[in-house]
């Protein structure tokens, strides 16, 4: 069973919200499905850190998640800041249950184990401003929730973030700090795209091993982990 991720999929089935408007994003869909199916087994794992579907309502989004469901491989999705139709749990659960949806998993708060690792995540946040403190600071306390439940599950916890917790210009303490404190050793985002990923920063820093997973920045291939 092998590892896998990919983020910032962007669907838009269930909406008119194309991304093949955008250079680099043409038959954007099938090349990922394409490229998903030479490399994902049914027993592998995939996680999708963020920005899963353009759709306002969880109801639009039913033939995004259906398009995912269908690819091989158990899928952990995470929030991104695009993904408006993101509810409770609960509700988000009950949805894919009265839609068959037998493959996607909310990774919220929690921790998933994927053969030897926990995985963990949460969206991060990349502070602009003083203003949004509040909203990092809840980020970090989730980010940590998730880990304390992974610790259960494994010893050996790889970390999943929509946002960047760390650029070439400077990081996000409050997340770092976080990362850190657990002495987490790998940790993928997403988020960044076109010529921003021209300041992501991949590499050790502060002991993690992190690493750039936008769907276009691997070209729509999922990144094989282990």
């Amino acid at each position: 069973m092998a590892m896998f991720t990919i983020a910032d999929l962007h669907l838009s089935f269930g909406t008119d919200k194309p991304m093949d408007i955008f250079a680099g994003w043409e038959n954007y869909a099938e090349n990922l499905a394409e490229n998903w199916r030479k490399v994902v087994q049914d027993d592998d794992h995939v996680v999708i850190p963020g920005d899963v579907s353009w759709a306002m309502k969880i109801e639009d989004a039913l033939d995004d998640f259906k398009f995912i469901d269908n690819l091989p491989g158990m899928k952990y999705i995470i929030k991104g800041n695009h993904d408006y139709w993101w509810s409770t749990a609960s509700k988000m659960q009950k949805f894919f249950d009265e839609n068959g949806l037998r493959t996607i998993n909310i990774l919220h708060n929690n921790a998933f184990k994927a053969n030897d690792y926990a995985l963990c995540g949460s969206r991060g946040w990349f502070v602009e401003d003083e203003g949004e403190k509040k909203i990092i600071l809840r980020e970090a306390m989730r980010l940590d929730a998730s880990i304390i439940a992974g610790k259960k599950l494994s010893e050996n916890i790889i970390v999943f973030l929509h946002y960047p917790p760390i650029s070439i210009s400077r990081d996000v303490d409050e997340i770092v700090e976080v990362l850190v404190k657990h002495e987490i050793k790998e940790c993928y985002y997403g988020h960044i795209h076109g010529k921003g990923c021209n300041y992501a920063y991949e590499g050790i820093k502060h002991g993690v091993a992190f690493k750039l997973i936008s769907a276009d920045y691997l070209k729509f291939n999922p990144h094989k982990i282990l």
